[in-house]
């Protein structure tokens, strides 16, 4: 055997069969689940067969080439018209448009060839004469072999039609727009191909090429899908798609192990936990020992709130989670939503309904349990509180002449004023428009309700409010009552207050409480 006879099969047969086979194999694991990455395989193991049955025959002797090229040869290449019109139609959203049992057995009808053959002893589609020429066994052209190779041009033309069809269609179908890219690259390979079958099908050129030579259409067929694929993400990995989301997810989304090793994390991760490098982390370090604990124990990981943290800032999270397995690994997917802002409104909306929106102050909600907690000490330790009932006096006028803003701010400066006097043990509250309210523990060691009376009088006494270089003096009315003396209920010690107040207001009450 001469070295020809060595290379020969290994570039024209050999390494053909070995891209087919990496091709198909490449294809069929991205999804083996998906009818399209099915076809596609079948059609490229189609191809690998022509290959292959033109090796066993270029070594076997001549007189095997008509079985081989009638039972084989043509057989296989039968399928693949059927397996493109199957493949195009799945593309371009044919299938959903045809009714059963039409789809998906009329694109296979002409494989109806091989059984008649078959059962005939006869092929229609393949040559029975072989000559040799050189190292080649040429076929020997015949009216079937004309017939065949034309009824196959004529038949490649349809999936061309079919492609050039639904890219006009698409520019007015939004669901199939961004296809346009595949379908246009895949037209203009199906061309190229149907020219490379016609030139090399009808002409032998002084038959010095191998046999055949039209089958390597398919090798630039594998070239177009390939470029497809690589260009438009076209038959990608089932995978990929997920890949995808898991990157473009508004959340923040760490894929971690179990022992809290975060192995990716996608751009909004980044951008949440930005002071440090996550691909290099592990979730301790960002304050997750509780969801470390839980992805050791595999337990469930759903709407559970906790505080992380970016280097010295902490962060208020959500985190729902899920296991996955990958590269034959149990890891855990783990969503991070940021809550800082929703638990802001909620912190606020729990402060406004215990406070006064103008001056901070409890509002008379809070103050009604305060004081119930307050009385309820003082009966067990046997203690007194003292209720402070103040009302400003001719406030009207200051909003009739300076305005409300003037009104506001004096508000303001009273609230700050007895909140400092009644702390730490004592809470002042507004009850609405110019009245407070505030109690405190006296008598024992502490202040008397005599003692505390005269610190909120010095202290009103020195209060004023500058006002657009105006200087505003505040004045107000107080009343006591005294806790048990005056009532052992919130009302009752209330109400007690607020006569005196008023008698004050009237100068019926004895002393001097008005400033």
């Amino acid at each position: 055997m001469s070295p020809t006879h060595v290379w020969i099969p290994v570039v024209v047969y050999w390494l053909p069969m070995l891209f087919f086979f990496y091709m198909g194999m490449d294809v069929l694991l991205r999804n083996p689940r998906k009818i399209e990455h099915r076809l596609v395989s079948a059609t490229i193991l189609c191809y690998f067969l022509l290959f292959l049955e033109e090796y066993i025959r270029y070594m076997l002797p001549i007189e095997y080439s008509p079985l081989l090229a009638a039972v084989w040869f043509a057989n296989a290449g039968i399928l693949i018209p059927g397996l493109g019109f199957h493949l195009i139609a799945r593309l371009i959203g044919l299938h959903k448009r045809m009714p059963r049992p039409w789809y998906p057995y009329l694109f296979h009808i002409l494989t109806l060839a091989i059984p008649a053959g078959l059962i005939g002893q006869r092929s229609y589609t393949s040559v029975q004469l072989f000559t040799v020429s050189g190292v080649w066994k040429w076929p020997v052209a015949n009216a079937a072999y004309y017939g065949t190779l034309t009824a196959s041009l004529l038949l490649s033309l349809v999936p061309i039609v079919m492609l050039r069809s639904r890219r006009k269609w698409s520019a007015a179908d939004p669901a199939y727009q961004e296809h346009d890219g595949i379908f246009k690259l895949l037209e203009y390979g199906s061309w190229v191909t149907f020219l490379w079958v016609a030139v090399f099908g009808y002409f032998r050129f002084n038959e010095v090429l191998p046999p055949y030579t039209y089958i390597y259409g398919g090798l630039i067929w594998c070239f177009v899908l390939r470029l497809s694929m690589q260009r438009y993400e076209f038959l990608n990995h089932a995978g990929q798609r997920y890949k995808k989301m898991f990157q473009i997810n508004s959340q923040a989304a760490l894929l971690v192990s179990l022992s809290g090793s975060i192995k990716e994390a996608n751009p909004s991760a980044g951008r949440m936990f930005g002071r440090l490098t996550l691909g290099k982390a592990n979730l301790t370090e960002l304050g997750g020992a509780e969801i470390v604990a839980k992805l050791k124990a595999q337990d469930d990981i759903g709407e559970l709130e906790m505080v992380l943290h970016n280097g010295d800032s902490p962060v208020e999270v959500m985190i729902n989670g899920d296991y996955v397995t990958v590269d034959h690994e149990i890891q855990a997917v783990l969503l991070i939503r940021d809550i800082r802002l929703r638990n802001q409104h909620v912190r606020q909306i729990a402060f406004m309904a215990y406070h006064d929106p103008l001056t901070g102050l409890p509002n008379r909600r809070q103050f009604y349990d305060k004081l119930g907690e307050a009385l309820a000490e003082a009966e067990r330790s046997g203690g007194e509180v003292a209720i402070l009932l103040l009302d400003l006096d001719r406030f009207k006028q200051v909003n009739d002449r300076w305005g409300h803003e003037a009104g506001d701010q004096m508000l303001c400066k009273v609230a700050a004023m007895i909140h400092q006097l009644v702390q730490p043990a004592g809470l002042a509250a507004r009850f609405g428009g110019d009245e407070f309210v505030l109690f405190c523990p006296v008598g024992g060691d502490g202040l008397t309700a005599v003692e505390l009376e005269h610190r909120l009088l010095a202290a009103a006494a020195q209060a004023t409010l500058d006002y657009e270089g105006e200087e505003l003096k505040i004045d107000m009315s107080i009343g006591i009552s005294l806790y048990p003396q005056d009532g052992t209920a919130p009302d009752a010690l209330l109400r007690q207050a607020d006569k005196r107040m008023y008698a004050i207001k009237r100068g019926e009450a004895e002393g001097n409480h008005e400033i």
